[in-house]
């Protein structure tokens, strides 16, 4: 995906539109902030969830905090009501969605389907048996999802099939973007930390609390799949070494990229390029000083910030990996896709602003 910002969509927006809209596999973390997230949507009403192990059982079952918000009922997947719905959040494990999107279009569903996995999120399907243990088994699809990264992609309206992009992905894009598109080459060497909640609901030894509590662990050292993922975004005149970590908390990623330049740079435009990227973007704070990770968490931004000597720069990020690092921005593709304001549902008085 080339970089670009987004223009206005042609979408005329109707406020008395509502949509009905399908999560799949909702009974993990991410499925449910977006069942929470859908609950105070203006113009989407939830209009089936699903859950293999769940089915049958109400959605308090596997999010006690959603009881008397949420009255809805896990449906089996195989018993899914396309014809009813206008729209569709996939939120399975990695691996499943390949299967899954394939034989739901082919049904002839044709809203939109926002895919939360990395199922569609490279162009090449050389990626996926390289990174992710086997072939990709619709590869044509690849060529049509659209990468969900709303503020540098201008594809999302009236997509069909949106590939929500990585929690990491999404910081580390966010925060070097901006270089990025100047065409000088240069090495970011990043460093992040994530709470547990980005491993997932089901328990493992790498979770347990006893072995996270007042701990950091680093994991996937150079070699984490979403390096490819924020490398096919950026371009190749970008190199990057990154290191994640497992931080000491539930929600939220934290980090920072040490960027190195192959030729000089005016350290004084770094504001500059930061503010006509983000100038605009409704879920992007930007300012000067590198950020704390909790005025993010619980929010649908991801906040940006510098510091420099005037030759090394040091670009922070941070966000709620649960939502602007998954669920949120699955709401900002979808409100994309479908042409309504791309807040709605995340931030007071969205249905006032236009579409984006």
């Amino acid at each position: 995906m080339a970089l670009s910002s987004p223009t206005s969509t042609d979408f005329a927006f109707d406020s008395a539109k509502t949509v009905q809209v399908g999560v799949l596999h909702g009974a993990g973390y991410v499925g449910g902030e977006l069942l929470q997230l859908l609950a105070a949507h203006p113009h989407a009403t939830l209009g089936v969830v699903t859950s293999r192990t769940f089915a049958g059982q109400p959605v308090s079952a596997a999010h006690p905090s959603l009881r008397e918000q949420i009255d809805d009922t896990f449906t089996a997947p195989d018993e899914l009501p396309l014809e009813s719905l206008d729209a569709l959040l996939v939120a399975a494990e990695h691996g499943q969605s390949m299967q899954i999107v394939p034989e739901i279009l082919e049904s002839g569903f044709d809203g939109p389907t926002v895919d939360l996995s990395a199922d569609f999120r490279f162009d090449d399907p050389a990626v996926y048996p390289e990174w992710f243990d086997g072939a990709h088994p619709a590869p044509d699809l690849l060529d049509t999802a659209v990468y969900g990264l709303p503020e540098w992609n201008d594809e999302i309206a009236g997509a069909s099939l949106v590939a929500n992009p990585g929690c990491y992905a999404t910081g580390i894009t966010l925060a070097l973007a901006p270089l990025a598109q100047n065409d000088v080459p240069f090495t970011a060497h990043v460093t992040a930390l994530t709470g547990a909640s980005g491993s997932g609901a089901t328990p493992s030894a790498v979770t347990h609390f006893p072995d996270r509590d007042g701990n950091v662990r680093p994991y996937k050292v150079l070699d984490h799949q979403h390096g490819p993922e924020i490398l096919q975004t950026l371009g190749e005149h970008v190199t990057l070494d990154f290191v994640p970590a497992s931080g000491p908390w539930t929600r939220g990623i934290w980090g920072t990229a040490q960027v190195e330049w192959e030729t000089p740079v005016d350290p004084t435009a770094m504001a500059g390029w930061y503010e006509d990227a983000y100038g605009d973007a409704l879920c992007v704070r930007c300012s000067p000083g590198l950020p704390s990770l909790q005025p993010t968490v619980g929010t649908p931004f991801c906040d940006l910030g510098w510091e420099t000597d005037g030759s090394t720069l040091v670009v922070g990020f941070a966000l709620d990996n649960l939502l602007k690092g998954a669920a949120s921005q699955a709401i900002q593709n979808l409100n994309r896709a479908l042409g309504f304001p791309e807040t709605a549902g995340l931030l007071p008085d969205a249905a006032l602003a236009p579409a984006s």
